[in-house]
């Protein structure tokens, strides 16, 4: 547990992410799944790779969007299920170099995102639908599962894993300190050790000694495996990875201890660009998400899919300028925050670092706010964190039936109600005594 939490601290303070999921499914504009959903063989699918040219592809806007979101890291998917490359692989022809365009995607992406001084990471797929010794007709997700034409085909399945291996190293060698390595994803009896696991992180460990790495190469999007344990194996990961689920009460093991953990989490419904997928989650609701998360000692990664010429389309934008907006006042409640040890109160969430609470009030409450939870008598002083003004004790005539409670008033006269100052999220600061 000591070398895992070692690794994570940064992770664990700095709270927020973004996910890129961008490939050659951004072309069909149906999702990173659609070769799977629809059955498209890999010869058929391989017309996307000749069409495949990002002439607007400045991974310097995309990091310069990241940072001003408030994110601290982020995150490229360097293969996807599809088995296409966006690096320079030495091993398949089927990368990026070899499209129109030419380029070591991934290089641009990881120069772009350390001169912003944000963390490097890069997801890889431990699935392969293109590479011809990966499992087919048995296989869960295979394009081509219960497909006759490959019932009896014979394939040599550590040819696949010698490939696989020596891909990770690829990117553990060629591109500098890498800061998260996110492996998507275990299935079925495809788990664990099937994937050579072991030999694979004593590899990873020796060539990226800090590198962080996701629960995955023994578990999917539930945030599960022998991390759970009270003696996780050596592949277990350095942290869980819930999708599209916040953890009712956060991540601990089962020992009580809490794990570092990670939401990852679309703005629509997809991963990849889906430009007929309008369900955009508002902003208000994902900076919330981000509180919910960091009040139960976890992470954010939020998901943009670029479209096929390499752009975030406005909408995605949009929101993370929105998100940004509302860090660029309140980020200190996010950073550094973890656990409270208060029961949520019923109008929002406690974040906490060290003697500074912070009260995310998310719902305007008729008079005075109750702060349950925090002993009055230790509060050295209370103020909103995005314009530092003053917030005012409320006990008055109407909470003496409430004694020990100690109250807060947005306003002047604490029996009078007042709107919240930021809808979305009115952060108060409340120091406590050393």
């Amino acid at each position: 547990m000591s070398n895992l939490f070692r690794r994570t601290e940064w992770f664990r303070r700095d709270r927020f992410g973004m996910f890129i999921h961008w490939g050659l499914y951004a072309i069909p504009g149906r999702g990173e799944w659609v070769m799977s959903d629809e059955r498209i063989p890999a010869d058929v699918y391989k017309d996307y790779f000749k069409q495949f040219n990002p002439v607007d592809y400045d991974p310097v806007v995309w990091a310069k969007a990241a940072k001003k979101a408030g994110m601290k890291y982020v995150v490229l998917t360097a293969k996807h299920h599809d088995g296409f490359c966006l690096f320079d692989s030495a091993l398949t022809d089927y990368k990026s170099t070899n499209t129109i365009c030419k380029r070591d995607l991934v290089r641009e992406f990881v120069d772009a995102v350390r001169a912003e001084g944000l963390k490097v990471g890069l997801y890889y797929s431990l699935i392969d639908w293109q590479h011809p010794h990966y499992p087919k007709y048995d296989d869960l997700m295979h394009p081509m599962r219960r497909n006759e034409a490959y019932k009896d085909e014979v394939i040599d399945f550590d040819q696949y894993l010698t490939y696989m291996h020596g891909q990770i190293k690829e990117l553990c060698t060629n591109y500098g300190q890498i800061d998260i390595l996110w492996f998507d994803y275990s299935y079925e009896h495809m788990r664990g050790e099937t994937w050579r696991a072991k030999e694979l992180m004593e590899m990873v460990r020796s060539l990226q000694p800090n590198v962080i790495v996701d629960n995955r190469l023994e578990t999917s999007g539930e945030g599960g495996g022998s991390i759970m344990t009270a003696n996780p194996t050596a592949w277990g990961g350095d942290f869980a990875s819930p999708e599209q689920i916040i953890p009712p009460e956060g991540i601990k093991n089962e020992l009580g201890v809490p794990l570092p953990w990670e939401l990852c989490t679309t703005m629509n419904n997809n991963w990849g660009y889906a430009p007929n997928d309008l369900n955009y989650k508002p902003s208000s609701m994902l900076i919330r998400k981000l509180v919910e998360c960091v009040s139960k000692g976890g992470n954010m990664i939020l998901n943009v899919g670029p479209d096929a010429r390499g752009t975030i389309n406005n909408q995605s934008m949009q929101i993370l300028e929105d998100i940004g907006q509302w860090m660029s006042l309140n980020s200190e409640s996010i950073y550094e925050c973890g656990y409270a040890e208060i029961n949520k109160p019923e109008w929002g969430r406690y974040t906490r670092n060290g003697n500074k609470i912070y009260a995310h009030v998310l719902e305007a409450q008729i008079g005075p706010l109750a702060l349950t939870g925090i002993p009055a008598d230790q509060v050295k002083s209370m103020y909103q964190l995005a314009d530092g003004v003053q917030v005012q004790r409320g006990e008055s005539w109407i909470t003496k039936a409430y004694e020990g409670i100690l109250f807060a008033c947005l306003g002047s006269i604490p029996h009078f109600t007042y709107p919240l100052p930021d809808a979305a999220d009115t952060v108060i600061v409340i120091e406590l005594k050393e």
